[in-house]
């Protein structure tokens, strides 16, 4: 076997053990989720960012803040409200005098995006111009005031939430910043196991107390790797051919023309096949399976596949139209 390739493997088998040791540091607190605390750390290896969706209650800020944690990064938490301003986000600059010399001098004084994880907490509560402020920093991890250009420091992770619930007051996403989004991730209620154990752990007097378990230079050589991971022109065909199929101009499904607006664009398969990388690489595996991409195709199109008024009235959810084509499109 060849000698880098063996280098390779146990690099990642070693990483790819730190990352059996987080998820079981983060079980300490987070009760359940299993799938979304995965969907998240495969969000973080693909270097992306993530739109998570569930009722209050779910444990959405403390998961992010326990992942935040068990990594070793720093956190900051943003809540978006109705008078958020962009400047409350990026930073802004503040009349400073040097008592030395008497002078005085603009100076930036940063804001939080200025950290490795933020919380973007109900992000639909905000105006446009606002969270619009994110665009730059979620693109090009990069913010500029002024005229002047900050580099934000890497690791950098975006996790905003939204509430499905309440819609009067908030302002809906549009799909060019949803597409921003690597992963749409939806929190459902736990079952009943595990709610009894979530009641029994919360509301007495011990506290568990996170370790970090991963670095941020850890997290980037995973990011690294996971690019390296190889993947066969013959899924790649099969996630250009389901992207394509979402299509309503370009489809043969009917399906797709009657329930269809619009469909998921290049980038759609960009993500697909890089979370799909990701998911392999935190199984330990060097090779993308169809398995992976069948994991990771309905957070990805999720927020990609619009559909039209019709398709709303009847129930018909963009989750279902990825389903149908998953079950129609051979390998």
């Amino acid at each position: 076997m060849n000698k880098d390739l063996v280098a390779l493997e146990k690099e990642v088998n070693t990483l790819t053990g730190k990352l059996t040791d987080l998820k079981k540091e983060i079980a300490k607190v987070i009760i359940g989720q299993e799938e979304t605390v995965e969907q998240l750390l495969i969000t973080f290896l693909a270097g992306g960012h993530a739109l998570l969706e569930g009722v209050p209650g779910l444990a959405k800020t403390l998961m992010i803040r326990t992942l935040a944690q068990a990594i070793d990064l720093d956190f900051k938490r943003i809540q978006f409200t109705p008078d958020l301003m962009p400047s409350d986000i990026v930073g802004t600059e503040i009349l400073e005098e040097d008592h030395t010399t008497g002078k005085k001098s603009f100076e930036f004084k940063k804001g939080p995006i200025f950290a490795n994880i933020i919380l973007a907490d109900e992000i639909n509560r905000t105006p446009p111009k606002t969270q619009a402020a994110l665009l730059e920093a979620m693109q090009e991890f990069e913010v500029t005031y002024s005229g002047n250009t900050y580099t934000l420091e890497r690791p950098f992770f975006i996790l905003a939430t939204q509430n499905p619930i309440e819609q009067s007051g908030t302002f809906p996403l549009p799909e060019a910043q949803q597409d921003r989004f690597l992963f749409y991730i939806k929190i459902g209620y736990p079952t009943a196991a595990e709610e009894t154990h979530i009641l029994k752990s919360t509301t007495g007097t011990k506290k568990e107390k996170i370790q970090p378990i991963l670095s941020g230079q850890e997290i980037l050589r995973l990011q690294a790797l996971v690019r390296e991971v190889p993947i066969s022109d013959q899924l790649v065909e099969f996630v250009s051919n389901l992207v394509r199929a979402t299509r309503p101009e370009t489809t043969t499904n009917d399906y797709v023309k009657q329930w269809v607006g619009w469909g998921a664009g290049p980038r759609a398969g960009q993500a697909m096949i890089l979370t799909a990388k990701a998911r392999a690489l935190a199984q330990g595996r060097i090779a993308v399976t169809l398995e992976d991409i069948q994991h990771v195709a309905l957070p990805v199109l999720r927020h990609r596949v619009i559909v039209n008024f019709k398709a709303e009235a009847e129930g018909i959810t963009s989750d279902r139209v990825t389903s149908k084509l998953l079950e129609q499109i051979n390998f």
